[in-house]
Parts: C-alpha cells; sequence; structure tokens
C-alpha cells in the first residue's frame, strides 16, 4: 500500500517513539547502577561518575560512525547498530561487575552509551519528513517516547536487583539484564516497522534517485561556525547535557552517603527523567509557536532554578532533591529540543546528517566531561558546591542569546 508522505511521517514517528520506550527502559536504569557499581568494585566516590562518563564516551564516540551509516544505509541500519552494540555492552558490563574487574564494567558501559546515540540520532529521524512548522513538534514526540522507558527503567532497580541476586550475582548487574533484552527488542521494532526508511525517502531526487553526499565533519563544523543561529543551537545543546549530566550523575552518590535505599534513588532519578520527556511536546509546540532561541532562554532559567534547589537539598530529603532533579530534566529538555531544531533548520540540507552527528558528539563530549569533573568537584568540595559551579556555563549560554544574531527571526525551511 502507497502511503502518502504525511502518513508516513506519522508511522515513522510512532515506530521511533515505540523504539525510544524501550531504548529507555535498557539504558536510563543503568545510569544510577552504573555510578554504584563502579564505586563499589573501585571503593572510591571520586571515580564513581566514571561510569556516566565512560558511557557518554561511547555516545559520543558513535555519533559520527551513526551518521555515516545514515548517509550509506538510512536510518534503520544506524539505529540497529547502535542498539546492537549497546547489547554487547550491556553482556560486558555484567561480567565486569560480577567478577569485579573494573575495566570490563567500564567497557560494557562504554557499549551502552552506543544506545543512547541511536536514541539521540532517533529524534533527527522523526524530522527528516516533518514540515518547517511541525519540526520541534515531531522531534519532541519521539523525545517524549523515552518517557515510559525511562521512568520505568530506574524504577526496575529493585526487581532486577533481586533477580540478579536470586541466580547468584550482585544486585546492580541486575539492571544490565534489563538493557540487553529491551534493546534487542528496539532492534526488532525498528527492522520491521521503520519502513521505508525516511532518510533514504527524504533524499530521493525528482528522477527517483537517492542523493548521497558524505560531508566530513570537519566541513559540517565549518558550516555550522559560520551560521550564528546554528552555532547557538550546538552551544545549547551541549551546555544543557553538560549541567544535566554533571548534577544527576552525582545525585545517588550524594544520597547513599546517608544510607538511602536503591528504591528512594531509583524513585528520584525517575522524577529526574520525567522532566527530561513528558512535557517534551509542550515544549516542542511552545518551541515551534515563539521560537526555538525563546524556548531556550527558558530552558536557561530553569537549569539555574534547578541547581539551586537541588544544590541547598539534604541528602536525606528524597523530595527536594526530587523537585530539583525534576527541574534539571524540564531544562535540559528545552536546550535540546529547541536547540536540535534550531541546528537542523538553518544548515544547508546536504550538510544535516553530518551536522547532526557534529552536534551528538559535541553534546556527548559535553556530558562526559561534566561526568568527570563531577566526581572530582563533589569528593574535594560537596554536592552544593557541584550545582553552583554547574551554573556558570549556563549563564554564558543565557547571555550569548542576547545576541541580534541569534535573536533574528529568519528560519529556512
Amino acid at each position: 500500500m502507497h502511503l502518502t508522505r504525511a502518513d508516513h511521517q506519522k508511522k515513522v514517528v510512532r515506530t521511533l517513539s515505540a523504539a525510544q520506550v524501550l531504548n529507555g527502559v535498557g539504558v536510563t536504569g543503568t545510569v544510577a547502577a552504573g555510578s554504584l557499581l563502579v564505586a563499589s568494585i573501585s571503593n572510591s566516590e571520586a571515580l564513581a561518575g566514571l561510569a556516566q562518563t565512560t558511557s557518554v564516551m561511547g555516545a559520543a564516540a558513535m555519533a559520527l560512525p551513526l551518521a555515516k551509516l545514515t548517509q550509506r544505509g538510512g536510518r534503520r541500519l544506524a539505529l540497529s547498530v547502535g542498539y546492537g552494540v549497546g547489547v554487547v555492552g550491556a553482556v560486558l558490563a555484567i561480567l565486569g561487575g560480577t567478577h569485579k574487574i573494573l575495566f570490563l564494567m567500564l567497557a560494557g558501559a562504554f557499549l551502552v552509551g552506543a544506545a543512547s546515540a541511536s536514541g539521540y540520532q532517533a529524534r533527527f529521524a522523526a524530522i527528516d519528513l516533518a514540515t518547517p512548522e511541525h519540526r520541534s513538534k515531531n522531534l519532541s514526540i519521539v523525545v517524549w517516547g523515552s518517557t515510559v522507558g525511562a521512568v520505568t527503567g530506574p524504577n526496575l532497580m529493585q526487581p532486577s536487583g533481586n533477580f540478579a541476586e536470586f541466580i547468584g550475582l550482585p544486585r546492580l548487574v541486575g539492571p544490565y539484564f534489563i538493557a540487553a533484552s529491551s534493546l534487542m527488542l528496539a532492534i526488532i521494532v525498528i527492522q520491521i516497522f521503520l519502513k521505508p526508511d525516511p532518510y533514504l525517502t527524504a533524499n530521493v531526487a525528482a528522477d527517483g534517485i537517492t542523493q548521497k553526499k558524505h560531508v566530513p565533519t570537519k566541513v559540517a563544523l565549518r558550516h555550522i561556525q559560520s551560521i550564528p543561529k546554528a552555532l547557538f543551537g550546538i552551544t545549547a545543546v551541549g551546555v544543557g547535557h553538560l549541567a544535566m549530566v554533571s548534577i544527576m550523575v552525582m545525585t545517588p552518590v550524594h544520597m547513599a552517603h546517608v544510607d538511602v535505599t536503591l528504591s528512594i534513588i531509583g524513585m528520584v532519578i525517575s522524577v529526574h527523567v520525567l522532566g527530561m520527556y513528558a512535557f517534551s511536546p509542550l515544549i516542542g509546540s511552545l518551541s515551534d509557536k515563539i521560537g526555538r532561541v525563546k524556548v531556550i532562554q527558558l530552558g536557561v532559567l530553569i537549569l539555574i532554578l534547578s541547581a539551586i534547589v537541588a544544590g541547598l537539598a539534604p541528602a536525606n530529603e528524597p523530595i527536594p532533591l526530587g523537585i530539583g532533579l525534576f527541574l534539571l530534566g524540564l531544562g535540559w529538555s528545552c536546550t535540546l529540543i529547541a536547540g536540535s531544531t534550531l541546528l537542523s533548520e538553518t544548515v544547508a540540507i546536504e550538510m544535516r546528517p553530518s551536522s547532526q552527528g557534529a552536534s551528538d558528539l559535541t553534546m556527548n563530549l559535553m556530558g562526559a566531561a561534566g561526568g568527570a569533573i563531577s566526581g572530582v568537584i563533589i569528593s574535594f568540595l560537596s554536592y552544593g558546591w557541584l550545582c553552583i559551579i554547574m551554573t556558570i556555563p549556563v549563564v554564558i549560554l543565557g547571555v550569548s542569546s542576547l545576541s541580534s544574531e541569534v535573536r533574528s527571526s529568519s528560519v529556512e525551511a
């Protein structure tokens, strides 16, 4: 049956959303478990952030290969490969955690990051066939698809831990069993339902021949730097991710200081993830209506407020910590959705895959840097100081949004 472009786009969004649910179940549950597992193996809180750091580095390392795979074989190929590498990573993490081999566990976390890279790329796949006036909304619906899985994932820490313990393994490797299973299901969904491929369809010329233009990343980065709004968009995505990862990854460690249970920690992380994804359609619609830059400015204000609330919350008070982490996720959602859309619509069409890969690379490198320094900061100073320090780049982003070149209203179709 022949699909119209509009019907095809609806099918793409539904399929990507389903895959994001499964991706969220798998990856998000490993966030808190990974930090606690590294701390347990190494007996060092200063190293706890390495789990998230290596995971984010894995996502960064996969960003450009996934972009190249997209150019060569479309979104189905790229997303499936990313999720598949994540499955391998989950298995390695289980082995490393079971035998207390830190390198093996971190190698697994690195590869699980590949699944995160696929999840990030899925948001761009949502706008391959989208019309200009609905780009942010379509992108945000796929981001929202992560809500169910991402909120469920952390709350599976306890039952998955019980399962791991039942078969004679450490409780903290339990979430990685969930990750391996759900990511395999995500591959199946993508392979069966993401047809025809949205990227390949969007790049078919009038004569019916697919246009495959391979643009080097260096060329894409120079192109982004030449366009103030595109540069601001990629910066907003990177800074928002830096602040979010830095504070989020150290929150379980902060709470563990006073022996807060895994269930409570999982609940706080779930509330955080709810803020990241649950309101994304609203943020997408708002971005389409009032503009990308204004939504990024709103995200800046929310991120600053989140750092204040979380930074002042005692480690044994999950309610104020939950509020702070919820706001952290909401601010991140604003910068991610509006920034990603702003970048994609202001670069030339042939530059989009490489620019999107460069955006994910930048975002994940910023997150990796945040994960690395956050453990050091909390070790030498405190969680409160970490929150204060992370407001600095956010404030700088807010100031840069006042530039006349950034605030100009021109948008490319």
